[in-house]
């Protein structure tokens, strides 16, 4: 059963982004639900990918338990059963939804580069840099970055674009302190997550995290992590710099839309079955490889 898009009858809806439906519960707590949506250059698809939600959910529930020690998370104590659902609801959001914290969200994401590719590769082609960040001459394209970078961006409205912006314009938007602690945690974050991940045979090229406040001020990791959405997963075994590795997200389906001549404004073209059963089949791999 795919899920494109849930619309509950005893909770307001709070938004709907990409790919996650927001529900209001309470003064202090919210549900995520984590549908079958793709996004595709900032454009959401008419077509859901089977499963998407349940594999992008369980990646992300792992991970968030096991980097706990680093920062705290969004998680609440509530469960599905504390919530008035009925039995079709209930059924439909088992597996791909999450009660949490209402927290302030901070206003820029928190970009992680361990690899050059992607926009990187472009900037870096340009001008020798990676969003003004100064690099060897000489790197190849997926080449591994001297040293992990932190390259933050401003969070988009939902058909928006993010955008790129310098560590002291971090600074000046959410404080100095609070933007070195988000560097120091997004960094341990990802080198340990690139530790593990690279022993289940998976190179992290690079990931986003966001993070909000609670009512104290201090900083708590949300939304999702280190999921096929959020991130550049590569298989180890076919890794090799110079060329753009083969992938477990969705790059596959942005190179198919490319050769459409879709002028990737609203509405999204169609997918044809065979591609979004081989999108399915690539979040699943990830999510088998890295839990079992």
């Amino acid at each position: 059963m795919s899920v494109f898009e849930t619309n509950l009858k005893n909770l307001p809806l709070l938004m709907r982004g990409k790919v996650r439906d927001i529900y209001d519960i309470d003064e202090k707590h919210m549900l995520i639900i984590t549908t079958d949506r793709l996004s595709a250059f900032d454009v959401v698809l008419p077509d859901p990918v089977p499963n998407k939600g349940i594999v992008l959910t369980q990646v992300s529930n792992f991970w968030f338990d096991k980097l706990s020690h680093i920062v705290p998370n969004h998680f609440s104590t509530l469960t599905l059963k504390d919530l008035k659902l009925d039995k079709e609801e209930r059924k439909v959001l088992e597996g791909r939804s999450v009660i949490v914290k209402k927290l302030k969200p901070l206003p820029v994401e928190a970009i992680v580069r361990g690899y050059i590719i992607g926009s990187g590769w472009k900037d870096y082609q340009q001008t020798g840099k990676v969003c003004g960040i100064a690099l060897p001459k000489g790197l190849k394209l997926a080449d591994k970055l001297p040293e992990t970078l932190f390259t933050p961006s401003t969070k988009a409205e939902v058909g928006g674009h993010d955008e790129n912006i310098s560590f002291n314009k971090m600074h000046a938007l959410i404080g100095g302190y609070l933007a070195d602690e988000v560097k120091r945690i997004s960094l341990e974050l990802y080198e340990e997550a690139a530790k593990f991940a690279l022993s289940k045979g998976i190179i992290i090229a690079d990931t986003k995290f966001e993070f909000g406040l609670d009512e104290k001020g201090k900083l708590v990791l949300i939304d999702e992590i280190l999921s096929p959405d959020s991130s550049r997963f590569w298989p180890a075994s076919q890794y090799q710099a110079g060329v753009s590795p083969p992938s477990f997200d969705k790059q596959f389906i942005r190179d198919y839309l490319e050769t459409l001549g879709w002028d990737k404004t609203p509405p999204g073209p169609h997918l044809p079955s065979d591609i979004l059963e081989k999108s399915a089949a690539k979040y699943q791999e990830v999510a088998d490889l890295l839990l079992s």
